[in-house]
């Protein structure tokens, strides 16, 4: 018994902690809830914004996807420039970009400083420009080896123009013809340098290296800087299909009334759970609202942009992991009908359940990764929180119940009918 008092104990305590973590933080390393979780625009309001690529009749359609992504990148880029951190970028079908921006009601001021389309600029020290966006044909990352040593070397090839070589060999030859060492062609994207790398010798070519041998993580940085100086030059241009204010009014009743609806769903769940499968039911609702509090510290850590999908997805998981302690209970149930001891029973019970409870857990996880690779918007964020839900309630519902339920026993609570046998 004194065992089971001292794991009773442990068990109060982490699922405390875990209560506290999520609403009032720990240090540095968790946040409270309402501080680390970013809402989306449906919650908190502000502006929505469509583009819409305007395809030129030569433009060969079979690159659309990849130009669309490039455009994603580029529109990405520069609302994290102006300070949009919470902003958000996504395709919607083959050739609409949208933008959401929370928390900024006017979308007028929004299009005019996200603009249409980037511009990709390189310029000598004195901030004179020798080529732009028009002059590159590609940019891309790769990591072969550039030098005799034959180790991999990330780095930026970038393909350009007949006229962008000319334009390159004379802005070469300036700049190595400059007698105070300023020996650099910086490539600029609207203007912030974002490389600035040497020139050594006359370049007459139509591909050019860009080495990034100094960053701090040379393939991420090589990989982003290709994707930069792609987007200025996109294929064809960005048009303001739609733009619109989402009221903040309408995101905080949104919100206020999907909460109180998880709650009365789950008060619910848990008397239901109480009254049919008692001390078992008892012990699922202690488990699931220590599966409420590690999912609230989760999507805290991990800065999740919640909207009203996300929320849907919370309270989808929650009804899951209630049922994996439903079919572990029923096999309980019928061990304890056989004559099994009460011991034998719960072990029996998690043995009998636990394959059917993986197999249904891991088809709902194939279903979500599906849903986060092809998926976009409001459908991304219901994707992150079932594949947290459901990670999260395998292991409160399989590991925690288990606990304690052999922790009841320890303690001498073996009346069967607690156990509804």
């Amino acid at each position: 018994m004194k065992k089971a008092i001292i794991t009773l104990v442990i068990v109060v305590l982490i699922v405390g902690g875990l209560f506290f973590a999520a609403l009032h933080g720990i240090g540095g390393l968790v946040q409270p809830v309402d501080q680390g979780v970013v809402l989306g625009l449906d919650l908190v309001g502000g502006s929505e914004i469509t583009y819409e690529a305007v395809i030129p009749a030569d433009f060969d359609t079979s690159k659309l996807s990849e130009g669309m992504e490039v455009a994603r990148t580029m529109m990405q880029q520069r609302l994290d420039a102006l300070g949009y951190t919470e902003a958000s970028c996504f395709i919607s079908g083959d050739r609409r970009l949208v933008v959401e921006i929370p928390s900024v009601e006017d979308p007028e001021k929004a299009v005019h400083d996200l603009g249409a389309t980037a511009v990709v600029e390189l310029v000598d020290a004195d901030g004179k420009v020798w080529l732009s966006g028009s002059d590159i044909e590609d940019a891309s990352y790769s990591d072969e080896p550039t030098d005799s040593t034959g180790l991999p070397s990330p780095h930026v090839v970038m393909k350009l123009n007949e006229g962008g070589r000319t334009k390159l060999k004379q802005a070469c030859q300036s700049v190595l013809a400059r007698a105070d060492g300023k020996n650099v062609l910086a490539i600029q994207m609207d203007g912030e340098e974002i490389s600035a790398p040497y020139v050594n010798e006359v370049l007459d070519s139509t591909q050019v290296v860009i080495t990034v041998g100094s960053a701090e993580n040379p393939e991420e940085y090589a990989r982003y800087l290709a994707k930069i100086i792609s987007a200025g030059r996109l294929p064809f241009e960005l048009s303001t299909a739609k733009q619109q204010t989402i009221g903040a009014s309408l995101g905080e009743k949104s919100l206020s009334t999907s909460l109180l609806a998880g709650l009365i769903g789950l008060i619910l769940v848990m008397l239901f759970m109480i009254a049919v499968y008692r001390l078992m039911g008892l012990i699922s609702c202690v488990a699931l609202a220590a599966y409420a509090a590690l999912f609230a510290v989760a999507i805290s850590v991990f800065h999740v942009n919640l909207s009203l999908p996300g929320i849907a997805g919370i309270i989808l998981t929650m009804g899951m992991a209630v049922d994996a302690n439903v079919i572990i209970f029923e096999r309980i149930k019928e061990e304890l009908r056989l004559g099994k001891t009460l011991r034998f029973a719960i072990e029996s019970g998690y043995k009998r359940a636990i394959l059917a409870i993986i197999d249904a857990n891991v088809t709902t996880m194939i279903a979500g990764f599906v849903l986060l690779w092809q998926g976009s918007g409001t459908i991304l964020g219901f994707a992150v929180t079932l594949l947290i839900g459901v990670v999260l309630s395998m292991l409160v519902m399989l590991v925690l119940t288990r606990i304690l339920l052999k922790t009841a026993v320890g303690l001498k609570i073996t009346n069967l009918k607690l156990y509804c046998a």
